[in-house]
């Protein structure tokens, strides 16, 4: 089943000014989109010719800014039992990171 169809991403604008308001570095909002670094992160927000956000990516981003701790939580633990091994620690920092800068 699709929940999205005829997906647009954000403009390289509209990825700026996410991180202004945010008040992130690069490598946060890496971070929060689940890439490796900020260098992977400008690939979305600069250059030449920057690439589109995935749809899944920005699915990432909005649910971490989004969803309350127990809704993100149901979620990991289905990951889970969908089969996925990960740190929730770094999950978790990452929750109360956003968390104390008054993003959730």
């Amino acid at each position: 089943m699709r929940l999205i169809e005829n997906y647009i991403p954000p403009s390289t604008n509209d990825l700026a000014d996410l991180k202004f308001r945010l008040q992130f570095t690069g490598q946060q909002m890496a971070e929060l989109a689940g890439v490796s670094n900020s260098n992977q992160w400008r690939k979305y927000t600069g250059g030449g010719k920057p690439r589109d956000l995935n749809l899944h990516i920005l699915f990432f981003i909005a649910a971490q800014l989004t969803l309350d701790d127990e809704n993100l939580s149901r979620i990991l633990n289905e990951m889970n039992k969908l089969g996925a091994e990960f740190d929730r620690l770094s999950v978790e920092e990452k929750l109360s990171l956003l968390s104390h800068q008054g993003i959730r």
